[in-house]
């Protein structure tokens, strides 16, 4: 299939065969017919990616201020190489188009195969969208009329913030497509419009779409006259500009206590006076409705309850297309080009040139059976001898820590990569030189030629991937951590059990365990049977919605990363964890999480007692990993992976790791036992007794008492 992409670093824009989307849990997988090309949003976004690196610095500055953020925290060659992987990406284009239901995923009922309905996707033959993003089109409505509900809810979730009711006058400045939409909804609600924009062409247009005046710029004796002594009741602005002006002209022309609603990108200056003498109301619109970018909602499909949220984006989609159902909108009017999809870019040109476009659709050719989710990348087969490792996920750590240092290790063969996105899969794929792209990772483990299978994805994804590639005969590494639930440590338990010696290797990314510095401070106490350990783990803040934070998708960051630290006391203390006991901080006014500031205890078999720090409540700035090892007489403490300063016989001794944490080595153990056999670089027991001494410590929290893990053995 094909998808309309951006390329950020080259300012390119252009189309791509990429695979197929699979339908996730409470997705829709649709088949595009049509899907219209926001002529503001888009163009804003292009133009960007046109202008050189300095210029996109000039237009971002918050992503500039990130940067430097970074360059302090992880150096110059770290940041450079994680900002031009960034600028890399190809950048899909498009949020509103429509077409045909092509599968349902689970949870999903309210809609079937066949369906027609509009989306919130991309300029893309195929998506695959959350259900909550997706409406059904009514009778009578063509798929291209219904391309352009997401823009059109866009402008009717302005019109609802400016609370405007029957019989009041409204100014919309601004005539472009949302504009123009606005107009109709306004005229629908039965307020008087008065429309102004500074190209005359569009005048004309307001007025089939229901205007009472119309005028050129700033026209204010004309908006006096139509509104009166008192002013407008309300401005709806959907101009695209970095002028201050529409801003001013609002203030000036709206009545006391009068509400202005910002749809569109203009100056930001507001203007003290006007709005502090007339009270007047500022709210800037956010896209669709309540619910647009809350994970929640997008990708799990929780909805709103109706009576407290009436007006979500999805029902604010369906609200359109009801409109153009009765005949109050007809968007039909807006459309002035169309293109087909593979003539995409020649549509991005146009709008980027001043012509006069105001709705560019773009067309699709009929879907008649399954898109392919598998795509070819290369024609050469692979080579006999060759170690064929296939890869699922491609975010920054998999493209820029694991395949790197993966890479070095001897003659590779990159098989597989599978990604939700096939856009992902397709340009990491090709860039990284693998065979082949697909979107169902079920692809990889039936490739013959693929020996070892890398599960880099979402937490949540893990331990399933694991069991799929285990029971397919493929050697397995999963990046940290192994499962987030205790039900999937059990199946995983089981699984291994059931294939017993003919078990394919299973490595989870306990990077640290391979840290030099970690390894020398084993070899220092290594004849000492009882330790101390003390591991400070600062990792910074992230927001409580972000995805690892997700107890059903990340784990939460005790499980999701912590994890790190407790694998890394045992393998200081050379031996399992037998009791687990958590403490975090109280939930206090404007504090959003309690797991990630936390103290983990924990209680080895050997006797010996480490202790987890895990701090995310400091400063990014500050430093990030402290361990300290006492016992024996002897005293370690290594910090941020770099200064090591070992103590014994009251001499000091201070050696140099250089920031090593042991990614590279530890690639190295499990590249070296998937190709030779042998032991497996952490046993399964290790593997095991660590996840569940994660696991145990949430649970620890959750019920306030110290957990043995001889008492859930048996249940987990």
């Amino acid at each position: 299939m094909q998808q309309v992409v951006q390329e950020v670093r080259t300012g390119k824009t252009g189309v791509r065969e990429i695979p197929a989307p699979v339908a996730g849990t409470g997705q829709v997988v649709v088949a595009t017919a049509a899907s219209l090309v926001s002529a503001g949003t888009e163009r804003y976004v292009v133009e960007l990616a046109r202008k050189s690196l300095v210029g996109k610095a000039r237009e971002r500055p918050d992503h500039v201020r990130r940067v430097l953020q970074k360059l302090k925290q992880e150096g110059l060659v770290t940041t450079a190489t994680q900002v031009m992987a960034k600028l890399d990406e190809p950048m899909p284009l498009g949020y509103s188009s429509a077409g045909v239901v092509l599968e349902c995923g689970r949870g999903v009922q309210e809609y079937k195969p066949g369906d027609r309905v509009a989306t919130a996707g991309p300029h893309a033959g195929v998506v695959s969208i959350g259900r909550t993003l997706v409406a059904r089109i009514p009778e009578g409505v063509t798929f291209e009329q219904a391309a352009y509900t997401s823009v059109a809810s866009i402008g009717l979730e302005g019109v609802r913030l400016a609370r405007a009711t029957l019989g009041e006058r409204v100014l919309v400045i601004g005539l472009g497509l949302i504009g123009q939409i606005c107009v109709a909804l306004l005229k629908a609600q039965g307020c008087r419009v008065f429309g102004t924009d500074i190209d005359p062409k569009k005048l004309d247009l307001a007025r089939e779409f229901g205007a009472d005046g119309v005028g050129i710029g700033s026209p204010r004796a004309a908006v006096r006259d139509f509104a009166g002594p008192n002013g407008v009741d309300a401005v709806v602005i959907t101009a695209a500009t970095q002028s201050n002006e529409p801003i001013e002209f609002a203030a000036e022309v709206t009545r006391a206590k009068g509400r202005i609603v910002l749809v569109g990108v203009v100056g930001l200056n507001l203007p003290r006076p006007p709005f502090f003498l007339k009270e007047l109301e500022f709210t800037v619109s956010s896209s669709l409705g309540p619910g647009r970018m809350d994970p929640s909602y997008e990708e799990k499909g929780i909805d709103y309850p109706f009576g407290q949220v009436r007006w979500t984006a999805q029902r604010n989609m369906e609200a359109i297309l009801d409109l153009v159902a009765q005949g109050k909108l007809p968007v039909e009017k807006l459309t002035t080009h169309r293109f087909p999809i593979a003539q995409a870019a020649e549509a991005y040109d146009l709008i980027t040139s001043n012509a006069p476009v105001l709705g560019a659709v773009l067309t699709y050719p009929e879907v008649t059976e399954r898109p392919s989710r598998k795509l070819s990348l290369r024609a050469a087969q692979p080579v006999s001898g060759e170690f064929g490792v296939s890869l699922v996920g491609a975010g920054n750590y998999a493209r820029l820590v694991m395949m790197p240092a993966f890479a070095k290790l001897g003659p590779v063969r990159w098989r597989g990569l599978c990604t939700a996105r096939g856009l992902n899969a397709e340009h990491s794929g090709r860039k990284m030189g693998f065979d082949f792209a697909t979107t169902e990772a079920s692809e990889l483990f039936a490739d013959a030629s693929t020996k070892a299978v890398f599960v880099a994805t979402r937490h949540d994804l893990h331990a399933g991937l694991v069991e799929q590639a285990l029971r397919a005969g493929k050697a397995v590494f999963v990046e940290k951590p192994l499962c987030i639930t205790e039900d999937e440590l059990r199946s995983l338990r089981a699984t291994v059990e059931e294939l017993g010696p003919k078990c394919p290797l299973l490595m989870v990314g306990y990077n640290r365990r391979f840290a030099p510095a970690l390894q020398r401070v084993q070899s220092f106490f290594a004849d000492v049977p009882v330790r101390t350990v003390s591991f400070r783990f600062a990792p910074g803040y992230i927001p409580a919605n972000a995805w690892p934070q997700d107890e059903d998708v990340g784990g939460g960051r005790i499980v999701g990363e912590a994890c790190h630290a407790i694998d890394a006391c045992v393998a200081l203390q050379g031996s399992p964890v037998v009791k687990v006991h958590a403490e975090s901080v109280a939930m206090q006014r404007g504090l959003e999480t309690t797991d990630d500031q936390v103290f983990i205890t924990l209680r080895h078999a050997n006797g010996g007692v480490s202790n987890v720090s895990y701090q995310a409540g400091g400063d990014r700035s500050g430093p990030a990993e402290r361990i300290e090892v006492f016992g024996g007489g002897r005293t370690a403490v290594l910090d941020e992976w770099d200064a090591l300063t070992l103590w014994k016989g009251e001499k000091r001794t201070d050696e140099k790791a250089g920031k090593d944490k042991g990614h590279g080595a530890g690639f190295k153990a499990f590249v070296d036992a998937a190709r030779g056999g042998g032991a497996w670089p952490i046993s399964w027991d290790e593997t095991y007794a660590t996840a569940l001494a994660t696991l145990m410590a949430v649970r620890s929290l959750r019920e306030g008492l110290p957990v043995r893990l001889d008492d859930v053995e048996d249940g987990a």
